[in-house]
């Protein structure tokens, strides 16, 4: 009695798919519905992979750029806040408003380069018939550069005399001159600033133009001024209440040594005993990375749960066409088996039709996913880079599906007796 050599797994691999392929040519209808579900699915994936991946980088590449040694002063730290059902006043209301007299003593210290006070607010601005609603304003010491990355393309900074003594005068970014004056030039030209929540309104003029350095924020934000912090407080009436210190170390010390400088600074004019806690929060950039991380940790669940769903859809396609054509190829079946094919040779190939199914979805997806991503970084601010992980990923979780989903019909198909298939007509 001789032992029957089975085929090589590359011989069967390659005769799966090209019986995979013949079937999926007959069945053209079929085999187009179950490819497109698995393609949304991929397509989610690589699309969403992109989308988190790009503005990742970009968050990095920005703070990486306004420098990593840098912090600031904050009233509570916010990435700890959590979000729940109201548990009475919180506790961070109890703390203290940062004050421009803690910024000057801040910068004093001999471990930091500049300190500085700044807030935000929203403005409404007026140049002859034209108005722009909801302008971000900000309002900052002078030496603000330091911390923002960009230049001036006309005009210049206002100096500390100019916010000691509360001058109306402000920068304007390049989007806002261009929207706002056209081909004009802005420098000197006088607009109208009225608050949104108060019955304020003043007029300021223009002393300079700054255009930052292009990043995820920059394409958020178009339209946005910034003016002497005493300006806005005075004329504008503007809130406070969530003021900041932009602190940029000196380069000589570590930021470990800078933030200690000005934890002990703010802890001794604040009448901190050793034991009470800190009525405020330094953050600094490795920080609000993490909280960022958090976030679009959050999106990547959505990410999974929308690319599962379109798999799933793809999948229920798998087992019906799969069972169909089990059915149609009952008799084929038997004649195969009749010359010798084995029920694991037969239960392979089935499988591999199934993940060829699914990988021409996967590759469908992947195309689909990368037209999205590029018109997305093409047409929108939002970066959109394709990390190679979601190429594999979206390839494998594709071709998984399929044979996973393929299982039951390639079981049903490997069951089948010999005898019983040749009857089928």
């Amino acid at each position: 009695m001789s032992n029957r050599r089975g085929p090589s797994a590359l011989t069967m691999l390659s005769e799966g798919v090209a019986i995979a392929f013949d079937a999926i040519l007959a069945n053209r209808l079929r085999a187009g519905l179950t490819v497109l579900g698995v393609g949304i699915g991929v397509s989610v994936v690589v699309t969403m992979a992109a989308l988190i991946t790009g503005i990742r980088g970009s968050v990095l590449e920005a703070f990486e750029s306004a420098g990593p040694n840098n912090f600031i002063v904050v009233r509570f730290d916010f990435t700890a806040v959590r979000f729940g059902p109201p548990e009475g006043r919180p506790p961070w209301l109890d703390n203290p408003i940062i004050t421009p007299e803690e910024a000057a003593r801040v910068g004093r210290l001999p471990a930091i380069d500049e300190a500085l006070y700044n807030y935000q607010a929203n403005t409404n601005v007026e140049f002859e018939s034209q108005q722009l609603d909801g302008v971000t304003m900000q309002g900052y010491s002078s030496g603000w550069p330091k911390y923002a990355q960009g230049d001036f393309i006309a005009g210049r900074d206002f100096t500390p005399a100019e916010v000691r003594e509360s001058r109306n005068v402000l920068v304007v970014s390049s989007g806002l001159a261009l929207d706002l004056f056209g081909q004009l030039d802005p420098i000197g030209r006088s607009v109208r600033l009225s608050s949104p929540f108060r019955d304020v309104r003043d007029d300021f003029r223009v002393i300079g133009v700054f255009e930052p350095e292009e990043n995820v924020f920059s394409a958020a934000v178009e339209h946005w001024i910034v003016m002497p912090y005493s300006t806005g407080l005075k004329r504008l009436k503007a809130d406070d209440s969530q003021a900041q210190i932009l602190v940029v170390p000196d380069s000589t010390y570590t930021m470990s040594q800078a933030q200690d400088e000005v934890i002990a600074t703010l802890r001794s004019s604040r009448g901190l005993r050793p034991a009470d806690e800190n009525d405020f929060a330094l953050l600094a950039s490795a920080q609000l990375v993490d909280t960022f991380n958090r976030l679009t940790a959050v999106f990547f669940l959505v990410m999974l749960a929308l690319s599962s769903a379109g798999l799933l859809v793809g999948g229920v396609g798998v087992i019906g066409i799969m069972l169909i054509s089990v059915t149609e190829r009952t008799r084929e079946i038997g004649v195969r088996k009749a010359l010798g094919a084995t029920r694991r040779e037969i239960l392979w190939q089935f499988l591999v039709e199934a993940g060829v199914l699914t990988a021409l979805g996967g590759a469908a997806g992947l195309v689909l996913g990368a037209v999205l991503a590029y018109s997305t970084a093409a047409y929108t601010p939002i970066p959109a880079r394709i990390p190679l992980w979601s190429v594999g990923v979206a390839l494998a979780s594709a071709t998984l599906t399929g044979m996973l989903f393929g299982l039951l019909p390639a079981y049903r198909a490997a069951r089948l007796e010999p005898v019983e298939a040749l009857r089928a007509e």
